[in-house]
């Protein structure tokens, strides 16, 4: 994530996004950057307009999941009762059954 933030800062500072510029951001920022990875990224970036991609990617945003309210406590007890008692509705012996149909 650094090399994109390295990215977005030369962006927001209006400098090109070049090799050489975004290993010194990332020098200055402490990482000791990968050529590959930074030659990856000005690859991937050339053609794109990153002012117009970040306020189409503000537009997209999801909004934030609803709060669920919280579960009463007897009705998950009463789940787990019903779980437990559908397990032990089948035996080992059907089980076995089922399996032996299954191995001719």
């Amino acid at each position: 994530m650094e090399y994109v933030y390295g990215a977005l800062l030369l962006n927001a500072a209006g400098k090109p996004i070049e090799e050489k510029a975004l290993h010194h951001v990332l020098v200055a920022a402490g990482v000791k950057p990968d050529e590959a990875r930074v030659k990856a990224l000005i690859a991937s970036l050339e053609g794109v307009n990153i002012a117009e991609a970040l306020a189409k990617a503000e537009t997209l945003a999801a909004p934030a999941p609803a709060a669920h309210a919280p579960e009463k406590k007897e009705e998950k007890g009463e789940k787990k009762a019903e779980e437990k008692k559908e397990e032990k509705g089948v035996s080992e012996e059907e089980a076995a059954e089922g399996l032996s149909a299954l191995f001719g």
